[in-house]
C-alpha cells in the first residue's frame, strides 16, 4: 500500500484561520465552529495562494453545492448514493472513507420515526430500523448512534460513526437521552429501546470515534433520507 499523500489545509473561517500541514490541528477549528469554511490542497503553495484569494475564488464551495443539488428531496438508491459518496471524498478527502454514517427522519414531533446506517466505502445500507409511530427525531438520531456503536463491538470491528445531529452528540457525551417524550405519551417500545440504549453505553467502552458531519460544508450526510 503506497504512502498516503500529505496534504495541507487553508482555514478560511474558523477559531483560528491560516494553512495547517496536520489535518487534526485543521479540524480542531472548523469542528462545530458555524459557518467554517476550509478546504485541503496538495501543496503548502497552493494553500497558501488560496488563503490570500479567499474562499469564494476555491472550488470547494461549488463541490458542496453540487452535493447538496444531487441529494436534495428525494431517496438515492446505491448507486446514487455511491455517486454523492465518491465526489464528497473527492472534493474533502478529510472525510474518513470507510466510516458509517447515521441519520434518522420523523414525520411529525411526536411522529413516524426511522433510522439508518449507510457504509461510507460502499453506499450501502448497513441497518435500517422502523418505521415506528410517536417518536422524535432526536431519539432516532441517539438510538442509530448506539447500534451502529454496539454492531460494530458485535462485528469486532471498529470504523469513524458521523452523525449530523448536535443533540444526540451531546445525549452520547451524557450516556442519558434527554427527551421529555414519556413511555406513556410516546411509543413505549422505543422507550424501552432507550432505556437499553442507556445501559450499553454505561456498560460498555466507547472508544469508538463519533464525530459530527460537517453538512454546511461537505453537504448532506450521506443517511440523509432525502425529505427536506
Amino acid at each position: 500500500m503506497g504512502k498516503q499523500k500529505k496534504k495541507y489545509y487553508t482555514v478560511w473561517i474558523g477559531r483560528e484561520t491560516g494553512v495547517f500541514d496536520d489535518w487534526e490541528d485543521a479540524r480542531e477549528q472548523v469542528e462545530g465552529f458555524p459557518g467554517a469554511r476550509y478546504r485541503s490542497f496538495n501543496s503548502a503553495a497552493e494553500a497558501a495562494e488560496a488563503f490570500r484569494d479567499g474562499p469564494d475564488a476555491s472550488p470547494a464551495s461549488l463541490g458542496s453545492l453540487v452535493i447538496n443539488a444531487r441529494s436534495h428531496g428525494k431517496p438515492q438508491t446505491d448507486a446514487d448514493r455511491l455517486l454523492t459518496l465518491n465526489e464528497q471524498k473527492r472534493h474533502f478527502p478529510e472525510i474518513d472513507p470507510e466510516a458509517w454514517a447515521v441519520d434518522a427522519s420523523c414525520l411529525g414531533n411526536p411522529g413516524t420515526m426511522e433510522y439508518q446506517c449507510i457504509d461510507l466505502a460502499t453506499g450501502a445500507r448497513v441497518f435500517h430500523f422502523g418505521p415506528v409511530q410517536r417518536s422524535t427525531n432526536n431519539i432516532g438520531e441517539f438510538l442509530a448512534i448506539v447500534h451502529a456503536l454496539s454492531l460494530m463491538y458485535q462485528r469486532g470491528e471498529r470504523h469513524t460513526i458521523y452523525s449530523d445531529s448536535r443533540t444526540a452528540l451531546a445525549w452520547l457525551r451524557k450516556k442519558t437521552a434527554n427527551t421529555k417524550l414519556t413511555p406513556e405519551k410516546g411509543n413505549p417500545k422505543v422507550s424501552e429501546l432507550l432505556r437499553r440504549a442507556e445501559i450499553w453505553l454505561r456498560t460498555h467502552p466507547t472508544d469508538i470515534p463519533v464525530r459530527k458531519w460537517q453538512t454546511e460544508i461537505w453537504g448532506e450526510i450521506p443517511a440523509d433520507f432525502g425529505r427536506k
